[in-house]
């Protein structure tokens, strides 16, 4: 039977048998969003119209037999910095709040072609700079296990319409923990894949690397479903994972324990990182967890004194180019820290730029020797529980202050610097009952293997099955 919290793999059974229609499937979907959003402020673009008549025709096609894709029915809000075509993308800034696309990213170009139903947008940071979705076109988005807690950023509407039963999954984006932490901070799982799984098309970078677009469920599973329908080489996109690798994704979900698997485990990145006490005493004691499911686990952690300097350094260049021109015209509309970025980025100098090629080409060795002996890597997620909504970002871990306002995020950022696949699970909650999120990291463009052991752990804690009260 269909509800709020069907998955994804279960509603395209139904779709399939008929059990239910496209037309009711959406019907459901916007009065989950008329019920929930006021909360929340998650759906900032609504394309109702649209996906009513495309959801008519789809039942149409089921009816009279014709050949329809995978998805064929399904609804789904889509993350505002991705461009869909005929809708309003703003990216979160009164510079774009007018804007409407003409083109769809291929993210989205991918899960239409696979039959999903655009019904609208999801809120986002400006810009999608910080993991707080604020901004100040639509304001800010709230957690649905506590609306006076951030939801994270940047995917943070992606994040809150999963975990509030609207979709069981949907897309995001991710440079330095976009899909992570808000996956953590609202109970889902969220996969930054490795790179090349969904390429940069030229003509924007098609040889970027630090940021990602992936996707968030409410289940492991499907995730490993959207990633084996979307990824796949491009001809616009000359960094790919080979085609025959597509195969992995049947094989992503079969384990049903972790024997022989080895895992390296270090809550807090092995000490670089602050980790809130709470965050702390509820990751450390995962490491049981795994070990109970035949998993070796042993301390240890890859070497990430490079990855600090290098993922902020890339990340200045990223800025820069992808956002020096509306800062050139529009400078004065963006909020303080994304100029501050863009500037940092536009200052570099050659031996920066020099360097960050270097810090990069240098990590290799490193991930080398830690994944000759290791299957994975897991560590928190996010170093802080979800923090009040009206706050920018956390100032203070443990009552040590934080240099900067990505201090508070290298649970996360020291992980992208790597390149690595890593999703964030479901570990468990606080006493207040805010979510926690433990971070699974393999080997490069091994993320079939990260959903595996994923997965394994999902169905052993089944925290992901705790909802919020809506």
């Amino acid at each position: 039977m269909m509800n709020n919290y069907t998955s994804l793999r279960d509603t395209v059974r139904a779709l399939k048998s008929k059990d239910i229609s496209a037309t009711e499937i959406v019907d459901e979907h916007f009065s989950r969003i008329n019920a929930v959003n006021p909360h929340v402020n998650a759906v900032v673009t609504f394309d109702e119209e649209n996906a009513r008549r495309t959801a008519q025709q789809i039942d149409n096609d089921r009816i009279a037999g014709k050949p329809l894709p995978p998805l064929a029915g399904v609804p789904m809000t889509h993350k505002d910095t991705h461009e869909v075509s005929g809708i309003r993308t703003t990216w979160g800034s009164p510079i774009y709040k007018d804007h409407v696309s003409h083109t769809d990213d291929l993210i989205i170009a991918r899960m239409r072609e696979a039959g999903v139903i655009t019904t609208g947008k999801t809120n986002v940071p400006e810009f999608a700079a910080g993991a707080h979705t604020f901004n100040p076109v639509f304001g800010t988005t709230l957690n649905p296990y506590n609306t006076a807690k951030s939801a994270a950023g940047s995917s943070g509407g992606a994040a809150v319409v999963i975990a509030a039963g609207v979709q069981a999954a949907g897309d995001g984006s991710d440079m330095g923990g976009s899909l992570r932490f808000p996956a953590s901070f609202n109970n889902i799982a969220g996969l930054r894949p490795s790179n090349g799984w969904l390429p940069h098309l030229a003509p924007k970078n098609p040889y970027g690397w630090i940021a990602q677009s992936g996707f968030m469920a409410r289940e492991v599973a499907d995730i490993a479903l959207l990633m084996k329908l979307t990824s796949r080489p491009h001809p616009a996109g000359p960094v790919a994972v080979p085609p025959g690798s597509s195969v992995a994704w049947d094989d992503a979900l079969t384990a049903e324990d972790l024997t022989g698997v080895r895992v390296g485990f270090s809550t807090d990145l092995g000490g670089r990182v602050q980790v809130d006490a709470e965050v702390r005493q509820v990751i450390d004691a995962q490491a049981e967890v795994f070990a109970g499911l035949g998993a070796h686990v042993t301390a240890a952690c890859p070497n990430l004194d490079l990855a600090r300097r290098l993922f902020r350094l890339e990340r200045a260049f990223e800025f820069a180019f992808g956002f020096s021109e509306p800062y050139k015209l529009h400078g004065d509309l963006m909020k303080e820290s994304l100029r501050t970025n863009i500037e940092a980025g536009l200052a570099m100098t050659p031996a920066e730029h020099f360097e960050r090629v270097r810090l990069r080409g240098n990590m290799w060795p490193a991930l080398v020797e830690f994944f000759a002996t290791h299957d994975v890597f897991v560590c928190t997620t996010s170093q802080v529980l979800p923090f009040d909504a009206s706050q920018e970002f956390p100032t203070h871990i443990n009552g040590e202050p934080m240099e900067d306002y990505l201090s508070w995020m290298e649970s996360a950022t020291l992980i992208s610097a790597t390149g690595c696949p890593a999703i964030s699970v479901p570990a468990g909650f606080s006493e207040d009952g805010l979510p926690v999120g433990v971070q699974i990291v393999g080997r490069p463009a091994a993320d079939a293997h990260v959903l595996r052991v994923a997965a394994a752990y999902e169905a052993a804690t089944k925290h992901a099955w705790q909802h919020p009260k809506f």
